[in-house]
């Protein structure tokens, strides 16, 4: 389950970023308590959702060029360093008493620039930090310290913004990129081999779009993973009026109602560790993204913290399993001289559609309130579900093929590769 710990550069790069990503949900939750606090109101909640998570719709294609062009090493390294400044900002701002609205949009769309760099960038320096045949552990661990701290992050941070504010929830989250930053440099890394072939900015950046659209598995996993992204994804975006206007609690049941989050995520990042193929993945991330509308809408109608609490179990670890699958599917389907470009794809899906879902969720909800707003996001990812677990058994084929190629280029043994494809294209249950 921990096999790709045996890396000591991956095990550097987890134990700085475990750290650093408490540092993130403390952050997080405290920034969307700060704006409720100081506007009531659901749509600017939604406006600091989309300042933050836009740029990596705008900017991820150009993160992915510089992580196939330019050393990933090196752009993980910028990109938590400015992290770590925007941070030491809105604390330094907000324990002055000078911070203001538009101060926290500004921070938060400069956040989502540096976002649409790391991103693409930290995807792919994975595969450089083990070997391919620990790339499916190394993305489980990866999901597992997300929502290890996303327990344990929104806990601090509820205690700390009820104690003394969030502004010191910000200066925490400064300071914890330290850690990573550390971890980054006493890391030994052996140069990539790079294409001699350098085609122009924008020729390279549409070879990325090209064949991102044109493989079919790539194709149909991107758009589901995005409507889910779209319209299931921003419930956390109207949890603040959750936790105050309906369940009727404070930053610490916000706090609460997240880490519950955390909790289902981390349950499902234990299951997909102990996964050592990928076959059948397919088929669960058709019923996660199911299982994750069903527990937003069995959400939404829930006026009683504890139950809410427990609803949103399910729909952490659905997300999870959906979010971790396609990851490992696309990494394992593309060619590593185009993964940073594949994966700004993935980044703008996953995080690039969001910010229009948060700003929309934040309009509708203050049409029609916030549970009807989070139940039709719920019912959108039914359907979509429904409509990917129709085409997908067609192109398992080719997913198969793609597989196997990418896993004779890293020398993985050809008749294991082969056995393992087998199972995939064959429709078996996978076994955890």
């Amino acid at each position: 389950m921990f096999r790709a710990l045996r890396h000591r550069n991956y095990r550097l790069f987890f134990c700085g970023q475990i750290i650093s990503l408490i540092g993130t949900w403390m952050q997080n939750i405290a920034q969307a308590w700060l704006v409720y606090r100081l506007t009531k109101s659901s749509l600017l909640l939604g406006l600091v959702g989309f300042s933050g998570q836009i740029p990596v719709l705008l900017f991820a294609p150009l993160g992915g060029l510089s992580a196939d062009r330019y050393s990933r090493y090196r752009t993980v390294i910028a990109t938590q360093t400015a992290s770590m400044l925007l941070a030491f900002i809105l604390s330094a701002l907000t324990l002055l008493g000078q911070v203001r609205v538009w101060e926290i949009l500004l921070l938060a769309s400069l956040l989502g620039v540096v976002n649409a760099f790391d991103i693409p960038a930290r995807q792919a320096f994975i595969i450089e930090m083990v070997v391919p045949e620990d790339l499916i552990n190394a993305i489980a661990l990866n999901s597992a310290m997300f929502n290890g701290a996303r327990i344990l992050g929104p806990a601090v941070a509820g205690i700390t913004v009820a104690a003394i504010g969030e502004g010191w929830c910000f200066f925490a989250n400064g300071v914890s990129y330290i850690a990573v930053i550390i971890g980054l440099l006493l890391m030994i890394i052996t140069p990539r081999e790079r294409s001699g072939r350098r085609a122009s900015g924008l020729e390279s950046v549409l070879e990325g779009f090209r064949f991102t659209m044109h493989t079919g598995p790539i194709r149909a996993l991107l758009l589901l993973l995005g409507l889910v992204s779209l319209t299931g994804m921003p419930y956390a975006v109207l949890m603040p009026i959750f936790a105050d206007k309906i369940l009727h609690s404070d930053a610490r049941g916000l706090g609460l109602l997240m880490g519950s989050t955390g909790v289902g995520a981390l349950a499902a990042t234990l299951v997909m560790a102990a996964r050592r193929e990928v076959r059948g993945l397919g088929r669960w991330i058709n019923y996660a993204s199911t299982g994750f509308g069903a527990s937003l809408i069995l959400f939404s109608f829930s006026r009683c913290l504890p139950l809410s609490i427990a609803l949103l179990l399910p729909a952490g670890f659905c997300m999870l399993i959906q979010m971790a699958s396609s990851n490992t599917l696309i990494q394992t389907m593309v060619p590593d001289d185009l993964r940073g470009r594949v994966m700004s794809v993935y980044s703008m899906m996953f995080m690039g559609m969001a910010p229009f879902g948060a700003l929309l969720a934040g309009a509708i909800a203050q049409r029609l309130g916030a549970p009807y707003t989070v139940a039709l996001g719920g019912a959108a990812c039914i359907a979509g579900s429904a409509v990917f677990g129709s085409k997908w058994p067609a192109m398992r084929g080719e997913a198969r093929q793609l597989i196997l190629a990418q896993g004779m280029r890293s020398g993985e043994p050809a008749e294991e590769m082969t056995g393992q494809m087998d199972a995939l294209g064959s429709g078996k249950r996978a076994t955890p």
